[in-house]
């Protein structure tokens, strides 16, 4: 049987469920089929793909995400390029600002959420525009369809949840190899993620928090959250039951953290959310936490947490947006599994990345 996602999984218990063998086989086996018509997805049932709960997102047909994508792009070069290293290969799109860079640039390493693509997320997050806007260069790993059927990050495997030998070390090659070929700050290179994408950020914090000055994790869970596809599906439906303790190595530094995450969320429970925030304020030492809410443009509610160190600086953010399911809030419609209607993601991590590089080595 090839490679399945807990997304698959939990689409196949469905079918079974309502008596549709043959498709929840089919599923299991990699073999397509088709989406279940508009009037019968949104029937009083929650969505157990990837795709936003209407009406708190929208679907989209192939190629739509690209709609949008000579606005989406900005002015800058965006290209296809190649990493190749001793754990595996993958390929990854790069955006680079128009104009000469005048000082080392902020990287951001972003990983997409299960089926989706570098352009798709790119699309989606508007992260380019964002990228213009405070001269950035904007990395969009891919995951291989050989790797997970789905194109999911392998969040869940404990492998994959290691310095050496898995996803991680490719990913960490990927921003290495950037690194080489442009000038890059090192203390400002980021890391952010949906849904699998932000558990697999979350897991770069952990294991690479010498390269990675601070994390974003949307609808993702927290690093070790699952050790296979059974605990995967559990800790999606409520949260893991158990965190793995943290045994930090000597000098190993605390990264900051933010976090988004929709309260109608049908795919990754909310409770994942405080899970991560709790698995980074266990490193971060005394916090001065707030509170603040708001409503967005569009009628949308959310909550804020922030945690500042007693400077003033805030180094862990948690939005709960209120009313909006598995989307990337404030996201682009042309992409997949967007909220348009939320606050803006993609502005508020950048603003949190610029305000938290790596502290000087002591």
């Amino acid at each position: 049987m090839p490679a399945v996602s807990m997304e698959a999984m939990l689409e196949a218990t469905r079918l079974t469920r309502a008596g549709r063998l043959m498709e929840a086989t089919a599923l299991l086996r990699g073999q397509p089929r088709l989406a279940d018509p508009p009037e019968k997805a949104d029937a009083g049932r929650p969505s157990l793909d990837l795709s936003p709960e209407p009406p708190h997102g929208r679907w989209t047909v192939p190629g739509a995400a690209m709609a949008d994508q000579a606005m989406v792009q900005g002015r800058g070069h965006f290209a296809d390029h190649l990493y190749r290293g001793r754990d595996g290969h993958r390929g990854y799109k790069l955006y680079v600002p128009a104009g000469h860079a005048a000082r080392p640039r902020p990287l951001i390493v972003m990983l997409h959420g299960c089926t989706q693509s570098p352009d798709d997320f790119a699309t989606g997050t508007g992260m380019n525009r964002l990228a213009d806007a405070h001269d950035m260069l904007i990395a969009y790993p891919g995951q291989s369809q050989a790797a997970n059927a789905q194109k999911c990050w392998n969040w869940f495997r404990t492998k994959d949840q290691k310095r050496v030998g898995g996803e991680p070390s490719i990913i960490a090659g990927i921003t290495r190899q950037i690194a080489g070929d442009f000038a890059v700050d090192p203390d400002r290179v980021f890391i952010a993620g949906l849904s699998a994408g932000g558990a697999a950020a979350a897991v770069m914090g952990e294991v690479y928090p010498d390269i990675f000055a601070a994390v974003g994790v949307h609808s993702g869970l927290a690093c070790g959250a699952a050790r296979d596809m059974t605990s995967a599906l559990t800790a999606m439906r409520g949260g893991a039951a158990e965190l793995p303790q943290r045994s930090p190595s000597a000098g190993a530094r605390f990264v900051p953290t933010i976090l988004f995450h929709g309260d109608r969320d049908m795919t990754v429970h909310p409770v994942n959310a405080d899970q991560v925030l709790a698995q980074s304020r266990a490193a971060a030492g005394t916090l001065i936490i707030r509170t603040t809410s708001g409503t967005t443009a569009a009628g949308l509610r959310y909550s804020v947490t922030v945690e500042e160190l007693p400077e003033g600086r805030p180094v862990i953010e948690r939005w709960l947006v209120h009313g909006a399911g598995h989307a990337w809030s404030g996201g682009n419609a042309a992409g997949t599994f967007t909220e348009p209607r939320g606050p803006d993601a993609s502005r508020e991590m950048v603003r949190f990345f610029l305000a938290n590089p790596k502290p000087p080595s002591r």
